[in-house]
């Protein structure tokens, strides 16, 4: 148990939440494509739009789709056992080839229906079915020694989780830790990218404290109270129940395991096909929703996509899983998932040294504001009380702040642009058209440039409004400020053209006192 922990514990859940965290800290924070991409940012600027960042992208679609076809290639073993064991269907290539088609097809259907339709119903369904069957097994189960072999083996993984991390076997000739702990690892890192993103998309708005204890410690209990019922009541049925046969059924075929296990419990023909079930929805839902992160990742971070293309990509997971599955069974699956992790870890750590990078700019520029002694600020015209007020219960549709960015942001930063041109020094307008975002950038040569961007960016109106079937018509929008190192939390819709520009100038200001600091 002490080993299961250690493959699907901590380590596990620690790779997802650097990911995760990469991905929803340049996605959110710094507004900037919701791909890996992103992180490499602060060490090469905008050249992550070019071949460098399409090279990051390419790895990280490469391991998910070995990732997940690997995942599918293994779910239809398990389903192929299930299927024998309630109605003695065959166990061979040609039933496990036809079982990716059906659950290939089922993940297109539900990929094609959309996240809120078809994925998000599925993998509610499948939660209920797990809790169902995680609930009747600790009830008929041995309850009292579950529980104190929960907190047992957590206490036995924690205090040896050092020594086991750091173990090569390098005093040993063994071949153990390939087949197992290097292609669990692997595994993670080739679904990384996958759950990662779910993870970011799901994660807005907390602080990283907050991300990292729930994404390493939450998920990590339920997987952990996970094998114990299931792992310390077959052990327990093997060494005390005389069900020996159970321990020779998982040396012969693991895969027929779980239904073998739940045979011993009553209603075992339901339950058996509950299992079945759990499991087909289980990697339904894998592939479907892998296939859309896919597309994602392929489309620049774009969420929304051609149906066409989330089809394309789920279908192609399916083909892989086949081909994989023909050519060399498991040993294949193996030897590609531990393939596509290998590139895809350097990525990694290059993208985890960009997110250190960045962290370090946020802490120094916040150091320096709070330094620093700027001069008084110009006397602006206020904004009257009732205009105000109106701004805080008016909730703007996304074509209202369009053209407020066109007729009041863009000329503001025309006017300050034109006035630095005058003082010699480089600057630049963009509009970019697919975000309806304009941004403003001051150049200073090997130093940090000055960036300034107001976002059009959409929230769900709050339960006082009226509801409308339509998602695009219950949100309202806000012109959010967006600097070099990320959201401001301010808008500025509303503001008349001078506001505007003094903003720009106060921001700039602080920009080079920043740049005074860190000379």
């Amino acid at each position: 148990m002490k080993l299961t922990f250690f493959h699907w514990g901590l380590h596990a859940w620690a790779i997802y939440a650097i990911v995760a965290l990469i991905l929803a800290f340049f996605g959110y924070r710094h507004n900037l494509p919701l791909t890996l991409r992103s992180a490499l940012y602060p060490m090469i600027g905008d050249r992550i739009y070019g071949p460098i960042g399409h090279a990051i992208d390419i790895f990280a679609i490469l391991g998910t789709v070995f990732g997940v076809a690997t995942s599918l290639g293994y779910g239809v073993l398990q389903v192929n056992s299930g299927l024998n064991y309630l109605f003695d269907l065959p166990v061979n290539r040609e039933v496990q080839v036809v079982l990716i088609v059906v659950i290939s097809a089922l993940a297109t259907l539900s990929v094609a229906t959309g996240l809120e339709k078809g994925i998000r119903r599925l993998s509610e369904f499948n939660l209920i079915l797990a809790l169902v069957l995680l609930g009747l097994v600790i009830l008929v189960g041995p309850t009292v020694l579950l529980l104190q072999m929960f907190l047992q083996n957590t206490g036995g993984y924690l205090s040896e989780i050092v020594s086991k991390t750091f173990n090569l076997y390098a005093y040993e000739s063994s071949d153990w830790m390939g087949g197992w702990t290097l292609l669990y690892w692997a595994w993670w890192l080739s679904w990384s990218p996958f759950v990662g993103m779910f993870i970011a998309r799901i994660s807005r708005g907390r602080t990283i404290r907050e991300f990292v204890t729930g994404v390493l410690f939450v998920p990590t209990g339920f997987t952990l109270l996970w094998m114990t019922v299931f792992g310390n009541t077959a052990i327990d049925m093997i060494m005390h129940q005389g069900k020996e046969e159970l321990g020779v059924v998982v040396q012969q075929d693991v895969s027929v395991a779980l239904f073998q296990f739940l045979g011993y419990f009553p209603m075992a023909d339901i339950l058996s096909f509950v299992g079945v079930l759990m499991v087909v929805v289980f990697f339904v839902t894998s592939s479907d929703s892998g296939a859309m992160v896919i597309d994602m990742l392929a489309s620049g971070g774009e969420s929304r996509t051609p149906v066409w293309q989330r089809v394309f990509w789920a279908s192609l997971v399916g083909i892989v899983a086949i081909v994989l599955l023909m050519v060399g069974g498991l040993g294949a699956l193996q030897t590609a998932t531990i393939a596509s992790a290998l590139p895809f870890a350097m990525i990694l750590l290059m993208a985890s040294y960009g997110l250190l990078k960045a962290l370090a700019i946020d802490a120094t520029k916040k150091e320096s504001l709070a330094q620093a002694t700027l001069t008084p600020k110009v006397g602006r015209n206020p904004i009257p009380w009732q205009h105000r007020l109106n701004n805080m219960v008016h909730f703007p549709r996304r074509f209202d702040v369009n053209r407020f960015l066109k007729e009041v942001v863009m000329p503001a930063m025309e006017s300050v642009s034109a006035e630095l041109q005058k003082q010699g020094v480089e600057s630049n307008i963009v509009f970019d058209e697919k975000k309806g975002m304009p941004s403003f950038k001051v150049f200073h040569g090997e130093e940090h440039d000055f960036l300034y961007q107001v976002y059009p960016r959409g929230y769900m109106q709050p339960s006082f409004m009226l509801d409308d079937d339509d998602d695009e018509a219950r949100k309202y929008f806000r012109a959010e400020v967006f600097l070099r190192e990320g959201g401001q939390d301010y808008d500025i819709m509303g503001w008349t053209r001078d506001q505007v520009i003094g903003d720009i100038i106060d921001q700039y200001e602080k920009h080079m006192y920043f740049l005074h600091m860190v000379r």
